[in-house]
Parts: structure tokens; C-alpha cells; sequence
């Protein structure tokens, strides 16, 4: 399954426009990077991928409808998966944008 353009496009509306953003097809879908770190993905599977501070993790995936991303069985730490029905609308997708830019911008810039 490809990733789903129509959300790629409502990512990138809302993400900052510097040039510190870019994208990178990866695992059949979409990133999209902050200073070269991956801030989240139209997933290949479908749906959101958001990366955020550990730290919240478990707190997100217990108040949203967010769960903890897994690659391969094996569960990602710092990764969440949304499905597309969790992020249709563009205030739904806003936060999940907004805390996966936020927490790529902590990381150290990779070249």
C-alpha cells in the first residue's frame, strides 16, 4: 500500500516552511524531517506516524487514540501510530504535526 498523498499534502501545509523541513520516501511512505531528524510520516500502512519525546509516550497513547508504533513486532520507543480516521480533520492533524516538529527540533541537527 502507498502512503496517502491527500495526507501528505495536509502535512506539509502545516508544517514551518524553512529550510530545515524536508521529505524522504521511507518503508513505503512519506517522511518528513526537521534539521535532518524524522518528525513523523504518512505511513506506507496508512494512517500517521509522529515522533515525540519519549518521556510522553505513554501518556499520549493512554488520552488519545494514538498506540505505540512497532517495527517488525518490536515496539519503537518514541514512535506513535495514528490512523487516518484519528487525523481527517485539519485540527486533528495540527497537533500531532505540531509535537512531532517540536520534539525533531530538540535533536541534534544531522547533516
Amino acid at each position: 500500500m502507498a502512503y496517502d498523498e491527500e495526507l501528505a499534502e495536509r502535512i506539509r501545509a502545516l508544517l514551518p516552511q524553512d529550510a530545515a523541513v524536508s521529505e524522504q520516501a521511507m518503508f513505503g511512505g512519506l517522511a518528513f524531517l526537521v534539521g535532518g531528524n524524522m518528525a513523523l510520516a504518512a505511513s506506507g500502512q496508512g494512517g500517521l506516524l509522529v515522533r515525540v519525546d519519549p518521556s510522553e509516550l505513554e501518556e499520549l497513547s493512554a488520552t488519545t487514540a494514538a498506540v505505540p508504533m512497532e517495527m517488525r513486532g518490536r515496539p519503537m520507543r518514541g514512535w506513535l501510530r495514528l490512523g487516518a480516521v484519528d487525523v481527517a480533520t485539519m485540527r486533528q492533524l495540527s497537533r500531532w504535526v505540531d509535537l512531532g516538529v517540536r520534539y525533531a527540533s530538540t535533536l541534534p541537527t544531522k547533516t
